[in-house]
């Protein structure tokens, strides 16, 4: 097992999509999917090309009504390349002899190899060897280099090599009957011998995009010169060459291509920037020695050591890991930080869910923080730009202050569909989740999140508190005062769990008293109070008088964050929300014996005329969430501001209570499992944590991996790995620590940043050691329990572990 590779042995068609996805290479600008070059969407393929925030508005009349969905572009397919013998066929891996397949994802350099030997209808063999990659530090460039050898033959080899912009959005099965053509022609052009170009336009955004290509021929060690015969329309370009090979004899092709669009900063015209990148772009072999050196600085960054006691699965597991570290770094790295893009919950690497950002940041940004949070800035900075948005859509709903979509795409529109598609049933069904208004905490949790890992003051005057104030005013505009309870309720939302958007048999959507909605409200309420206190004098003022914040509406927020109503059944189990108690439990026996994995338990009741919304059952974690947010200890400190009671057994018993009643319906659901059983039960946490390393390598939820990989879900479980298993919290100017590692690993290292101080971190089951190193910034103060010391540059300290 080689644990810096992932590597395929044998050529696959039911499963060439999926790996295409897994095998995606990117560099947080634009990400190409793992698909072969010859290849072209015809069922078993699928190639891809996505640019960061390229998105397109298109209208679909279907069943008597105007469905509209703004949708992540394929882009024009920068990869075709494909060769034949004269008088053959083009290469076409199902219609060979395939003697010898092997395809490798080099995590540690960002490259994707192919070696095949095969044999045609004629009994000629061939070997091709193929490496490629999208530049990590040239963000508008990428290589392939492709290698061929006739093995028994000689004669002539025909090579094309093409641009193609006739592609469309094809991705997702269940969006066919949706308008998918994004793109219109722009034109065609041959630059010199060595280049075509290629230019498409998006049909409603109006982003342009430009490609140049260069594909340069060797035969032997010697360039080719030969004339190259031109195919051409507006939205296809192809080069033609013919080369008379010898058997044995080494023809090596190079195809470089540049891609820029409208929306780049810094340039005059995305095409006479395309053409200029490429004419004055390096061969392949030095590019990709730059490329190489790019990866080498983020794993500096991102490389965790994880040493388990089964070597062979320890192997496989830190493979895992380390694919979850490369996509994330694929979809945001450095290269993010000039873009106004957010983090998408499926990466840039498929279709699904239109290239959308969600919550799911709040699994990402926690990695990012204490790695580069230059880029959770970036990203932050995505949400504040469209403050504006957020403030009209509150407005317009009649609420305060501002409140963000639970989809978000170009500018900050809520993109959730009314209704969508059920494909067990091929129904229409309402799609309520829009009215998961809890994304508006997690917003501000980032924010405060941030600003707790970095100190970074600037951001948090300028930007951060103008957020979470706005955010705290929503959810006191929608929280309602209950005399019968004396308390404070948000009514009509959802949680979570989306498995439940209203009441059995109620024609109104939404939910009451979602302890998650509400217990997180106080929070912003909390944490708002905590930014006033926490501005400078000059900058307090600005803000609150710019957004008319009065001492009244303050002290409202305080009162609020002191009488919010939490619900509770069964002796001390919160519940999910008000009437939870009274649903009906699961038959989870039954389900499972007729289905086995009852993970989108939703489809299937739905399928049979049936709702969860009838049921004790989660899709993934809910009430559970607060014990993956909170300590015990912070969360004590909201109960008791509350004035509800907060035992030591809350904990555990609300655990088990949910673990029971839960699918597992979300890749997110083994990450916020496997976290809140770290202490109680490190063996379950162990078990669900390699479930949830295993969601998409082995695509577990039948068929999602190929739309898109789980961002949210892959960076949770390297944030299990950095965070849970450390204990690290950043609360309170201090970086606490308090490890508790599963008993499967023998040993972890990692590099942390924390405040402008880089750390070097060394856990096992008897001592952690912190390395600090050396630096012209303020000592940090770090902890272990009650053992807070200070460390400076250069300095080094040392815990003995209970």
């Amino acid at each position: 097992m080689n644990s810096w590779s992932l590597i395929y042995e044998d050529f696959d068609p039911e499963q060439e999509k999926l790996r295409e996805a897994l095998c995606t290479l990117g560099n947080g600008y634009f990400c190409t999917r793992g698909a072969a070059p010859e290849s072209q969407d015809d069922g078993v393929h699928y190639p891809g090309t996505y640019l960061a925030g390229g998105y397109n508005r298109l209208n679909t009349d279907i069943a008597g009504r105007t469905i509209e969905n703004e949708d992540l572009v394929n882009l024009p397919n920068w990869l075709p390349l494909s060769f034949r013998p004269d008088g053959g066929e083009w290469l076409d891996l199902d219609r060979v002899e395939i003697l010898d397949f092997r395809q490798q994802l080099h995590l540690r350099i960002g490259v994707l190899r192919r070696k095949i030997r095969f044999k045609d209808s004629e009994g000629r063999l061939t070997f091709l060897d193929q490496r490629r990659f999208v530049h990590m530090g040239h963000r508008h460039l990428a290589a392939m280099e492709t290698t061929l050898r006739p093995e028994n033959w000689s004669g002539t080899l025909e090579i094309r090599s093409a641009l193609d912009g006739r592609v469309i959005n094809n991705n997702v099965p269940r969006y066919r009957d949706l308008a998918s053509r994004h793109l219109e022609p722009v034109g065609t052009e041959q630059i010199n011998q060595e280049t075509i170009y290629l230019k498409s336009r998006t049909r409603q955004s109006r982003i342009e995009i430009a490609l140049a290509a260069r594909t340069r021929y060797e035969v032997g060690g010697e360039a080719q010169k030969q004339a190259r015969h031109l195919e051409r329309t507006d939205d296809y370009i192809s080069q033609l060459i013919r080369l008379d090979v010898k058997q044995g004899q080494q023809i090596r092709i190079e195809k470089t291509v540049s891609l820029f669009t409208s929306r780049d900063e810094a340039i005059s015209e995305c095409g006479l920037d395309a053409c200029k990148a490429i004419s004055r772009a390096p061969g392949f072999n030095e590019l990709l020695e730059e490329h190489t050196m790019r990866w080498q600085h983020l794993w500096r960054r991102y490389g965790m050591d994880l040493e388990e006691d089964d070597s062979e699965k320890g192997a496989r597991n830190k493979m895992i890991l380390r694919l979850h570290i490369f996509h994330l770094l694929q979809t945001v790295s450095m290269q993010t930080i000039k873009l106004d893009v957010g983090v998408p919950s499926r990466g840039w690497h498929g279709e699904a869910y239109r290239g959308h950002i969600f919550w799911d940041e709040l699994f990402i940004f926690p990695l990012l923080n204490l790695r580069t949070p230059e880029i959770t800035r970036t990203l932050l900075n995505y949400r504040y730009r469209r403050l504006n948005e957020a403030r009209a859509a509150a407005q317009a709903a009649g609420y305060a202050g501002a409140m963000y979509p639970w989809q978000s795409g170009s500018d900050g529109r809520e993109e959730s569909q009314k209704v969508h598609l059920n494909p067990k049933s091929d129904n229409w069904i309402p799609d309520n989740s829009r009215l998961q208004r809890h994304v508006n905490s997690a917003i501000a949790w980032n924010a405060w999140q941030y600003y707790q890992a970095t100190g970074d003051l600037e951001f948090l005057c300028f930007y951060g508190a103008e957020m979470i104030l706005e955010i705290a005013r929503f959810w006191a505009s929608l929280a309602t005062w209950s005399e019968e309870h004396q308390r404070y309720e948000i009514l009509g939302v959802m949680g979570p769990d989306e498995y439940h958007d209203a009441y059995p048999d109620s024609d109104k959507p939404g939910l009451d008293n979602n302890a998650y909605t509400n217990v997180m409200a106080v929070w912003v309420f909390i944490c708002a109070l905590k930014v006033l206190d926490t501005l400078p004098r000059d900058r307090h003022r600005e803000l609150t008088e710019g957004l008319d914040l009065q001492d009244e509406e303050i002290r409202k927020w305080d009162h609020i964050s002191r009488r919010m109503r939490l619900v509770f059944h069964d002796d001390g189990i919160i519940s999910q929300f008000e009437g939870y108690d009274q649903l009906e439990e699961f038959d989870w026996q039954s389900y499972q014996e007729k289905y086995g994995r009852v993970m989108r338990l939703d489809r299937i009741l739905e399928a049979e005329n049936d709702t969860p919304n009838r049921y004790k059952c989660s899709k993934q974690g809910d009430v559970l969430m607060l014990f993956y947010l909170f300590s015990a200890d912070e969360l004590g400190e909201i109960f008791e501001r509350l004035g509800y009671p907060f035992e030591y057994e809350t904990i555990p018993k609300n655990i088990d209570y949910y673990l029971q009643r839960t699918s597992h319906g979300s890749t997110l659901s083994q990450v916020v499992h496997s976290w809140v059983l770290t202490r109680s039960d490190r063996a379950e946490s162990w078990d669900l944590y390699t479930m949830a390393l295993r969601s998409d390598i082995d695509d577990i939820q039948g068929g999602t991996t190929p739309e898109g990989i789980h961002l949210g879900a892959m960076a949770g479980t390297v944030d299990l790995i950095q965070r849970a298993y450390t204990g690290i919290e950043t609360r309170g100017e201090v970086l606490r620590l308090n490890p508790c590692l599963p008993k499967e690993i023998k040993s972890l290292c990692l590099r942390l940043r924390y405040r402008g101080q880089s750390l070097d971190l060394s856990i096992t089951p008897k001592k952690m050691t912190l390395q600090c190193h050396e630096c012209r910034v303020e000592p940090i103060k770090v902890a272990y329990c009650e053992d807070e010391r200070r460390l400076c540059g250069g300095e080094k300290v040392e815990f003995d572990l209970k």
